[in-house]
């Protein structure tokens, strides 16, 4: 594992850096509409206040540092009801750190520590047919394609498919 890249509980210093890195069209193409675009100062204060102050078994939410500078975002929310052993993973990166494997590294240290340290066995992600970079992110962590949800999200306008990747537990 890359002993540069750590993943760590948000803090109040980082959200200059945080609101910096986020604010990039680029980052926003491939994640969720409920990512803030434009990404304010207010926006990155926000974030870290919400993540620091979600102590229950629910969610789960880093920082990813690369040498010791903060470059990205990680986080998982476990599902509810029947599905409460599964939980959803999610990240972007900072676009100056893009293909350096930081993320790979980020995912593997978080999809471990949710296994050691919670109940959820599984782990899933959907990625946008549209970003292969971070399909290569899941296969290098030990995800496996389960699925092709075929034409089931819509981004800036456009109708995608949406790949699942899923890991288990004890995989």
């Amino acid at each position: 594992m890359d002993q540069q890249v750590t993943i760590r509980p948000f803090t109040r210093n980082i959200a200059e850096r945080l609101a910096q890195l986020a604010n990039n069209k680029n980052v926003v193409a491939q994640v969720r509409d409920n990512f803030p675009s434009p990404y304010t100062l207010s926006d990155a204060h926000y974030w870290i206040d919400f993540c620091n102050g979600r102590n229950n078994a629910q969610s789960f939410h880093r920082a990813i540092y690369y040498k010791e500078e903060f470059v990205g975002g990680i986080g998982v929310l476990r599902q509810e009801d029947i599905h409460r052993n599964n939980a959803e993973i999610g990240y972007w990166l900072g676009e100056p750190y893009w293909g350096l494997s930081i993320t790979t590294a980020a995912v593997m240290q978080m999809t471990e520590w949710i296994f050691a340290n919670t109940s959820i066995t599984r782990l899933y992600a959907g990625v946008f047919e549209t970003n292969p970079a971070s399909m290569r992110v899941l296969e290098k962590a030990g995800y496996k394609l389960e699925a092709i949800h075929r034409k089931a999200i819509i981004k800036n306008g456009q109708v995608l498919d949406e790949h699942l990747f899923v890991k288990l537990a004890g995989e």
